[in-house]
Parts: C-alpha cells; sequence; structure tokens
C-alpha cells in the first residue's frame, strides 16, 4: 500500500497510520454496508439477518436438525440469545425443537415446511443483494477479499 509523504496511509478522506487502521476500517464500513443492504433484502418478509441465519442453518442440517449449541456456533455473528431467537422463530411457526431422543437433556431444532416457504422466497433477493454490495467491484477482488477473509494470507 502506498503512504503519504508523512508516512501514513492514504484514504478516502482521512489517512491512516497504517495498514492495520486501514484495514480494520474499511472491514467495519464494508460490514455495515453489507448489513444494511441483506437487512432490506429480507424486510418484506419482516426477517432478521440473524434470524435469516437460523433458518439457512436449520435448512442445511436436513430433517434431523441440530442442537442449540450447534446451531450457536455455526452462526455467522456469535449472539448470547439464540434461545430467544430460536423462541421468535417458533412462534412465527418457522421451526419446531423437540427433545433429542438420544439425550433428552438436549433440544434440538428442525426448520418448518413455513420456514423453508419464507427462506425460498428471500433466497433470489438475498442473492441479489450480495451482488449489489460488490456491483463496482472487479470479480477478481471479490474473489480475492473472499480468499483472504476465509484463508488468511497466501
Amino acid at each position: 500500500m502506498a503512504t503519504t509523504e508523512d508516512g501514513s496511509f492514504p484514504g478516502s478522506e482521512e489517512s491512516f497510520r497504517s495498514p492495520a487502521q486501514a484495514a480494520v476500517v474499511g472491514l467495519f464500513r464494508m460490514s455495515d454496508r453489507a448489513r444494511r443492504t441483506l437487512a432490506e433484502a429480507l424486510r418484506p418478509r419482516d426477517l432478521t439477518l440473524q434470524q435469516f441465519n437460523v433458518l439457512r442453518i436449520l435448512r442445511g442440517a436436513g430433517d434431523g436438525g441440530l442442537p442449540t449449541l450447534t446451531i450457536a456456533d455455526r452462526m455467522v455473528e456469535q449472539t448470547p440469545g439464540v434461545t430467544r431467537l430460536l423462541d421468535r422463530l417458533q412462534k412465527q411457526g418457522w421451526i419446531e425443537r423437540r427433545r433429542d431422543p438420544g439425550d433428552r437433556r438436549r433440544v434440538v431444532a428442525c426448520i418448518t415446511l413455513e420456514g423453508r416457504q419464507v427462506l425460498e422466497a428471500v433466497d433470489e433477493p438475498f442473492a441479489r443483494a450480495e451482488e449489489d454490495i460488490f456491483r463496482d467491484w472487479a470479480e477478481e477482488d471479490v474473489r480475492a477479499l473472499a480468499r483472504l477473509l476465509h484463508n488468511g494470507p497466501p
């Protein structure tokens, strides 16, 4: 990354003292833009990003569902309120919970038909929103960012 005469790193409106600071600020800005864009895609179904995340996790789990702690571990954004989140999804009729027959202490959550239908209704708008976030980026830059975020440096 190029530096200015004083050794700082150029930004769009401000200078950064290091590449790490520029990267952190850029990540926060990108995260904010992504959240707003994706949340807007879910708004017609009155679905939050966290609810969407849980429903996608459960759809991917298949008919067997998943224990609450596994759902919490797989969430994109960690939250201490997974039980309350599941309560809201169950109240909507989008998931059901039952005791694990192999371990009665564990509760397993499964997506319902209604939950699958909600996801199907937002899959396409959500995919368009994901693409929209990077509409001004070259595809190779999006691929490079994805690689860096998931795998770290080369």
